[in-house]
């Protein structure tokens, strides 16, 4: 069994947690968060170990592996610490604060010679697996166009609208999975250029972005379009739509895999955000497994475990944020932004708005 620390103790904690059980490989001790309600609450929940910070968990616990659910500014530092400490890590989206963050948790693991896993659930997502296999063998000719978009209504915590602590909005938090999603699609392909315009439309006194479009072209001169918004209401969308010289091919994983039912006092939860079930709703079932994460922490396990090569790293994670980096710029000049793309911003939001 590989021994796991969670850091962080919400909604993506809890969603790794029982990812990672659900492999019937892992076992979890210990939680660490800066929150001690949700801690202690995750705790009590899973039956762990609880400690204050992460130094701390990691010098108490004999550990594999940590996986990280903790706003985006604590990544690089978690991730290093780990590192020093001989354990592997898995690393939700985004990878880091900025390239320089980014660049650091890669040195760290690869000196200590342990896996930086890059926790993108949407390339484990079955019908997105599909859409993928169909490409490979040829079903639809060469992909020349790809559209994914995900929208809700905004994050489950008020930490995302703080830019020193997540480092920008919509962009960075919800387009991060489609420009991922359209990277391993094309088997990892450089992007050539990036395009985005952002807003803020329904969270308009938030001082980070609740909207953004991003256009990505790919070397080959293939072109994917990306939507991420907080400003969607209805609950949870996520589709992908490919086109090729010879077909092409539509899927809904939000919805597409949701039973269609109507109350009149409303249905408890249906799916993610969706805040008001009374009248017709799409109503979930094994949602996780829907979007990927069991079989995204079974892989993970597989490759901790020597049994597998990574199809998430720390270096796709990383050339992700580069593109966002990217597109940031674009917004506030209006132009495309060429890559490879350096900065040394601090937060991806700064080539947008400029801080005071």
């Amino acid at each position: 069994m590989i021994r796991v620390g969670i850091v962080g103790s919400r909604f993506a904690a809890n969603l790794h947690a029982e990812a990672l059980v659900a492999t019937g490989r892992a076992e979890l001790v210990a939680v660490t968060s800066a929150t001690e309600t949700s801690r202690s609450s995750f705790a009590t929940r899973w039956g762990v170990r609880s400690y204050p910070s992460i130094e701390q968990m990691l010098a108490s616990e004999k550990l594999d592996l940590v996986s990280l659910a903790l706003p985006n500014r604590f990544h690089a530092d978690a991730t290093v610490a780990a590192a020093h400490a001989g354990v592997h890590v898995i690393c939700e989206k985004p990878l880091a604060l900025n390239l320089r963050d980014a660049d650091r948790m890669l040195a760290a693991c690869r000196e200590a010679g342990v896996l930086l896993l890059y926790g993108e659930e949407l390339c484990f997502a079955p019908q997105y697996r599909r859409v993928k296999t169909l490409i490979q063998e040829g079903a639809f000719g060469t992909v020349f166009s790809l559209a994914h978009r995900e929208r809700h209504s905004g994050p489950h915590a008020q930490w995302f609208y703080d830019p020193e602590l997540s480092g920008g909005g919509a962009l960075l938090d919800m387009a991060c999975h489609g420009i991922e999603l359209c990277r391993w699609l094309l088997d990892k392909e450089p992007v050539a250029g990036v395009f985005c315009r952002l807003g803020n439309f329904r969270h308009r006194g938030a001082a980070v972005e609740d909207h953004a479009i991003v256009s990505l072209r790919f070397q080959s001169g293939a072109i994917a379009t990306v939507e991420g918004s907080w400003a969607a209401v209805g609950g949870i969308d996520d589709r992908l739509e490919i086109m090729g010289e010879n077909g092409g091919m539509v899927a809904d994983l939000a919805r597409g895999s949701a039973m269609l039912a109507y109350s009149e006092r409303g249905v408890g939860y249906a799916s993610e955000k969706a805040d008001d079930t009374v009248g017709w709703s799409h109503v979930s079932y094994e949602e996780a497994w829907h979007w990927g994460w069991p079989q995204e922490f079974a892989h993970f396990v597989d490759c901790i475990e020597g049994a597998a090569q990574p199809e998430e790293t720390g270096v796709d994670g990383r050339a992700t944020l580069e593109i966002i980096m990217a597109a940031y710029r674009s917004a506030a000049t209006g132009a495309e932004v060429e890559l490879p793309f350096e900065t040394d911003a601090v937060r991806p939001i700064d080539l947008w708005r400029p801080p005071a």
